[in-house]
């Protein structure tokens, strides 16, 4: 993605989801954990009319090339490791979203 592109949408990504459609995410944060990097991006609803409760996605970053600007993401299948992650996440930004735990 060019940086032109990447300042218009500013904090907002798009990426393929497995059917190759594109899907719309506001990024949240970047957390580093153990030496990884991984993002927390809320998915955008298509309708500005419809009020989602948001459930964040979280990925791991991966570097494709070092000669290339571009970046992979991954999904992270490790339970454990996607909590630590979202904890520390909700830690950080406790003030500015209400978050709602699903027991």
């Amino acid at each position: 993605m060019d940086g032109e592109n990447m300042e218009e949408l500013d904090n907002i990504i798009v990426l393929n989801n497995e059917n190759g459609e594109e899907v719309k995410f506001e990024f949240l944060d970047l957390v580093d954990l153990d030496d990884e990097q991984y993002v927390v991006l809320l998915p955008m609803a298509e309708d500005e009319d419809e009020d989602e409760e948001g459930e964040v996605v979280i990925l791991k970053l991966e570097d494709t090339d070092e000669d290339s600007d571009e970046e992979s993401y991954v999904s992270v299948d490790d339970e454990e490791v996607l909590m630590k992650v979202f904890n520390i996440f909700k830690e950080k930004f406790k003030d500015d979203f209400n978050f709602v735990d699903e027991d």
